[in-house]
């Protein structure tokens, strides 16, 4: 199972560390990543596998919103079933 984990916000140093830990943290394999600046705002969508999380999917999600909330970054995990879902026509 895999999960699409995108971050939005102002650019600021360490942001794609800060998330890869909660992912290491929480034993989420990273398997792709993008990210880009635009001007001074932070876009990143990240690909994870979710197999062997040692936590729950719920915590996971919960973590990175949490995280997000610390730093003013919008974090929204997304299981990759209902994120294909919304994207088919």
């Amino acid at each position: 199972m895999k999960t699409v984990v995108s971050v939005i916000g102002k650019d600021s140093v360490g942001i794609i560390a800060k998330v890869s830990a909660v992912c290491s943290e929480c034993n989420a394999n990273i398997v792709d990543i993008t990210q880009s600046v635009l001007q001074d705002m932070f876009v990143m969508v990240m690909l994870t596998e979710i197999e062997e999380l040692n936590c729950s999917f719920t915590d996971f999600s919960n973590k990175m919103a949490a995280l997000g909330a610390e730093h003013n970054l919008d974090i929204r995990v997304m299981h990759e079933d209902i994120f294909n879902s919304m994207h088919k026509i």
